[in-house]
């Protein structure tokens, strides 16, 4: 996040280079930079003549660099944006020798998506030389949170932590999704306004009381009741709460489960650190610890890949995802 900000204050200030290659598995900060560098280098008058768009599919390295060559007309410098380049992978290195001494009239942005370039080949090396390389890098589930608590403060607005909670729950660890379901809050919600978890329920449409941050929570402390509830909510609502997604968490919270049993140091920054979760949900697992010991988490988890067979047709064509769910449940707890 800070090294994109700072990208585009350069661009700002007018320290611009004439090679942007922008790559890795987050797209979100790739696209933002490249959609500041269409909008920002050139006028809306000097677009018309000197700002181009090319698409991996489309076009080749050939192409790519014969249009980085051109002059610019009428303007101090041109705009080549080349979008979904990951499809050129088996050829991008034949950029090299532009690389090595590319126009300085020219803005040349490559928006390599869910790849990354090897570093230790000749282009990479090159790049970096007079150009820019920015790896987008995915954000751990703990990490997101903080992100949205951060994005949302740049823009004058708060959320509680369970409300940040939910979203990631929710929709994952997909930035743009997640940038999406914020603007929409924004929209409806005053500047200087506090998200909590009725906002998102809402306007976005999650539970804050039936969803699998809930289930999870509930499940770890034995609460038989309240586990069953959430389940038949999602038995009645199964295409906002899919099976598979509910038994993929459960697992992913059981396997975290049993790595913190085999942790030596059982202290909230260890633990969070080691099993890659916000300390806010330390309490949960040291709960879960109590009531689960280790031999019976190893069982939990083979039932689990079981129930996910299941859910996928293999050996129970006839059950029902709710059955799946109550059968889980007894399982479980």
């Amino acid at each position: 996040m800070e090294e994109a900000r700072q990208i585009v204050n350069e661009i700002r200030d007018g320290k611009i280079k004439p090679i942007y290659f922008l790559h890795g598995e987050e797209v979100y900060y790739l696209d933002k930079i490249a959609d500041f560098i269409s909008k920002k280098v050139l006028t809306e008058e000097e677009q018309g003549f000197n700002q181009m768009t090319l698409y991996g599919k489309d076009t080749s390295i050939d192409e790519i660099i014969s249009n980085a060559k051109r002059y610019p007309m009428m303007a101090e410098r041109q705009v080549i944006i080349v979008k979904e380049a990951q499809h050129l992978s088996r050829t991008i290195e034949q950029l090299t020798s532009y690389a090595k001494n590319p126009q300085p009239t020219t803005v040349l942005v490559i928006c390599y998506k869910y790849k990354k370039l090897d570093k230790r080949k000749k282009l990479y090396k090159s790049i970096l030389t007079k150009g820019l390389i920015y790896e987008g890098k995915k954000l751990y589930e703990n990490q997101v949170s903080d992100w949205i608590r951060k994005n949302l403060l740049q823009k004058g607005y708060q959320i509680s932590h369970k409300a940040a909670v939910l979203l990631v729950e929710f929709l994952g660890t997909d930035l743009g999704k997640i940038d999406k379901e914020l603007e929409k809050l924004m929209l409806v919600l005053p500047s200087g306004h506090e998200i909590v978890p009725s906002d998102i329920e809402e306007h976005i449409g999650i539970s804050k009381d039936y969803n699998n941050f809930e289930l999870k929570k509930a499940v770890g402390e034995k609460n038989v009741l309240k586990a069953a509830k959430i389940i038949n909510y999602f038995a009645q609502n199964p295409k906002d709460n899919p099976f598979v997604l509910t038994v993929t968490l459960l697992h992913s919270f059981f396997a975290q489960l049993l790595q913190y049993h085999g942790l030596n140091d059982h202290s909230p920054k260890n633990v969070a650190g080691a099993l890659r979760i916000n300390p806010y949900f330390v309490g949960e697992f040291q709960t879960a610890a109590k009531n689960y010991p280790m031999k019976r988490v190893s069982q939990i988890i083979s039932h689990l890949r079981q129930m996910d067979l299941k859910g996928k047709g293999v050996g129970a064509q006839a059950a029902s995802h709710e059955d799946l769910l109550k059968e889980l449940l007894v399982k479980i707890i």
